[in-house]
């Protein structure tokens, strides 16, 4: 699978240390542009949509944070490339795919680009064939706690469960319920019944999923047309529950 990239970063000679990686080491990706600032990366992306963005942190008029926060609903995923390791939890929470340190190890930069491409090519899957997921037919019931005593419901019915800080909501095919325990409870309570944490707000029924729409996360789909976000740390665990 062949992908598309964009470099940015503001030393013209680390751009071509990085065109030169890749081009030597990474064959199946192709680089159609690059940048040495932020304006200069905006304008690249509202010509092109490369499938992977190597993005420096440190740019002339601003930092790699200001240029995500300008593409909200990006498509690309980032691999960010910097000298600095402090950056790294900043990283994270901007959703980065991967991190790698100034100077580049190739072996790195090899893991972090089949990472991507084994990313897209579930993406691929997902959007191009008719799928299922590979465990359905939930069985089951659960007990929630109430005031007076406990409610029963039945697994099948149970389309997501959204975290609201030390509580729960629970949303059913006729309702929802509003429960005191925490989303990491329901997460591993319905751990071997074909439920997936999609996001940390988020624990998803796989079975209720419609469809996938592709993005950095990208977002789903239920049947009942609620869209969910999905968090593109997730999104991998997500796409290995369909075949």
């Amino acid at each position: 699978m062949k992908l598309t990239a964009i470099i940015v970063d503001d030393e013209a000679n680390s751009r071509m240390i990085i065109r030169n990686y890749i081009t030597k080491y990474c064959p199946d990706v192709v680089i159609i542009g690059e940048a040495s600032g932020i304006d200069e990366t905006m304008s690249l992306l509202q010509k092109q949509e490369p499938d992977i963005l190597f993005l420096d942190v440190e740019m002339p008029y601003g930092n790699a944070f200001d240029l995500l926060e300008k593409v909200p609903e990006r498509t690309f995923e980032t691999i960010f490339v910097t000298a600095y390791d402090h950056y790294a939890i900043d990283a994270l929470n901007a959703q980065a795919t991967y991190y790698l340190l100034k100077p580049i190890a190739i072996d790195d930069l090899i893991k972090a680009v089949n990472h991507i491409v084994d990313i897209k090519n579930r993406e691929e899957e997902l959007h191009n064939a008719i799928l299922v997921p590979k465990r359905n037919g939930i069985t089951g019931k659960i007990t929630i706690p109430l005031q007076d005593g406990f409610e029963v419901l039945v697994i099948a019915d149970i389309l997501y469960c959204q975290a609201d800080d030390n509580y729960t909501k629970i949303y059913l095919n006729d309702g929802n319920k509003l429960v005191s325990k925490t989303l990491k409870y329901f997460e591993e309570l319905l751990l071997d019944h074909d439920f997936v944490r999609i996001h940390k707000s988020y624990l998803v029924n796989i079975n209720a999923i419609t469809r996938y729409k592709k993005g950095r996360g990208g977002s789903i789909t239920l049947i009942n047309e609620k869209e969910l976000m999905v968090s593109a740390s997730r999104k991998g665990e997500l796409l290995a529950y369909f075949k």
